[in-house]
């Protein structure tokens, strides 16, 4: 039986020189304890060594893989004919046999074998000692882990760091001295902190010009260029100025603080330049996503790149509003949707009512460019560049609300085309104009009527009658005779009528009468009628 062994340095087989001492497994780990019965246990029989460092990291790669390397495969076929071979990982096992037909062994006492070998290596293998064994294990170890990580030496993100703090504490630092040359000049100059807005454009007028008095007599075109409304503004206030006087060695301490001034503005020029340059090269997918202060920003409270990479786009949504997060979810608030990221470009041209939605989506896509940052290969900003596109025209979509694509799965937008009622379009055309809609025909249920409309109702009620009476004149001409005769009779039998019935006639009549009285005089009448008759 062989024993395949990895080393840094290379490949190993070992003869095992007694296979039944295999069998008691417990007991194999005394037969290394020195490295003469090591020597009775096992025999080197064949070293592959390596040629260089790129050929140990790819044969250690291949192994990770559960592969054998070509030079394996090579230096296998060679020394492993008609033996059986122990492996230490039973995919690699299986591997080798199905490619190169030799039989593999993966078992407990192949593992305790292959650590009783590692306890005695250097005295097994002549010519490998510790010291050489210690420095390959250390190379190997890190040009695997970079490789691993896809890491790469220039992208060392400690500069941004640094650069971006230092960027802060500059604008800090220059604001301030900024508003200490104005205050100062201020009281011998006051009018020329509303004449000239810029603070370095400020500093430079002040350091050319000294005493006001001098601003008559002076050029500064080489300071605001081809703007004469702000020179001429400047020299007519400088005539009336209210400001007080100054000594010579007060305007001597501005001018130094001027010259402080425009140094840091033209280091921090400087600054800001090395730091595009160094986030172009580490991070091109995040700077052209996001800018590159924004970028440097983030990397910097994420600790590092790499730590960055390692969060989701929700975390980096928020990155930088930790304190707002806590309180919010303390006292149960709405958490909010924006942290560092607020600043980037994108979000800034969102209206209001959009930010949140923009920040979530470019959150996403800043998470996905920082991974390709770290981890990818390539140096590019095309990811960045073609999200970026895509952010804008969902911020288009959301502000100008256009009909399209919602979810992203349709390919076009809908042509949706205006209707028009005289159109006249092949044989469904319309060949007259369509009738518009009567809204006075709309129908009045539900509504209660007013006063004015029961007077109409009741108008039109007698209209109604005068009309049927008109039409029933001429069909009652004919038997008007008729009518008359029995009004005659009528006439004789009323006053041969008994007066019993004449009475009772009178009685129906005051009935009728009665009963068209309001309700109030009833309820009168009945009372006055109960008290007659209890009386």
């Amino acid at each position: 039986m062989l024993v395949l062994f990895e080393t840094p340095a290379g490949f190993a087989l070992f003869k095992v020189l007694d296979e039944g001492k295999l069998a008691n497994v417990e007991d194999l780990g005394n037969e290394f304890a020195t490295a003469a019965s090591a020597r009775k246990m096992v025999k080197l029989k064949a070293f592959d060594k390596f040629d260089n460092t790129s050929d140990a990291l790819e044969a250690v790669a291949k192994l990770l893989e559960g592969t054998p390397s070509k030079g394996l495969r090579n230096f296998l076929k060679a020394n492993c004919k008609g033996e059986s071979l122990a492996v230490a990982d039973s995919k690699l096992g299986n591997i080798i046999k199905e490619k190169l037909k030799i039989d593999c062994v993966h078992n407990n006492a192949v593992m305790e074998l292959l650590r009783g070998v590692r306890s005695q290596l250097t005295e097994l293998i002549t010519g490998l000692g510790d010291t050489d064994l210690a420095p390959m294990s250390l190379g190997l170890s890190h040009s695997l882990a970079r490789y691993k990580l896809k890491f790469s030496s220039d992208k060392v993100d400690t500069m941004i760091i640094q650069a971006i703090g230092l960027l802060d504490d500059l604008d800090k630092e220059l604001n301030t001295y900024a508003m200490r040359v104005r205050e100062w000049y201020g009281w011998h100059f006051p009018e020329l902190a509303k004449i000239v807005s810029d603070n370095i454009l400020y500093a430079k007028a002040v350091k050319l010009m000294g005493d006001r008095i001098n601003a008559v007599k002076l050029d500064f075109t080489e300071i605001f260029g081809d703007d004469n409304d702000i020179e001429s503004n400047l020299k007519e206030a400088a005539v009336i100025s209210m400001g007080t006087e100054v000594s010579d060695l007060d305007l001597l301490h501005i001018r130094e603080l001027c010259d402080q001034v425009l140094s840091l503005a033209e280091y921090r020029a400087q600054l800001y330049d090395y730091l595009k340059s160094r986030m172009n090269t580490i991070a091109p997918n995040l700077t052209a996503l996001v800018g590159e202060l924004v970028g440097a920003r983030l990397i910097s409270h994420g600790g590092s790149l790499l730590n960055l990479a390692k969060q989701p786009g929700s975390t980096v949504q928020i990155l930088g509003a930790e304190k707002a997060l806590f309180r919010a979810l303390k006292t149960k608030h709405a958490t909010p949707k924006y942290g560092l990221i607020y600043h980037a470009s994108v979000v800034g041209q969102a209206a209001p009512k959009n930010k949140g939605k923009i920040s979530r989506s470019l959150a996403a896509k800043v998470a996905l460019a920082i991974r390709v940052d770290a981890l990818g290969d390539g140096q590019d900003n095309t990811m960045g560049v073609e999200n970026r596109l895509k952010l804008e025209t969902r911020l288009r979509q959301l502000e100008g609300k256009d009909l399209g694509r919602l979810s992203g799965s349709a390919k076009g937008k809908p042509k949706i085309e205006v209707y028009d009622k005289d159109k006249k379009k092949g044989s469904g055309g319309l060949i007259t104009p369509a009738k518009t809609y009567n809204t006075a025909a709309d129908s009045l249920l539900g509504q209660t009527p007013t006063a004015d409309s029961a007077e109409n109702s009741v108008k039109k009620d007698k209209k109604k009658k005068k009309k049927a009476d008109a039409e029933e004149e001429p069909k009652t001409e004919e038997p008007s005779k008729k009518k008359s005769k029995k009004k005659k009779t009528e006439v004789e039998e009323a006053e041969t009528e008994e007066p019993a019935k004449k009475e009772k006639r009178t009685k129906r009549k005051h009935e009728a009468v009665e009963e068209t009285e309001m309700p109030a005089k009833k309820k009168e009448k009945s009372e006055k009628k109960k008290k007659k008759s209890e009386a």
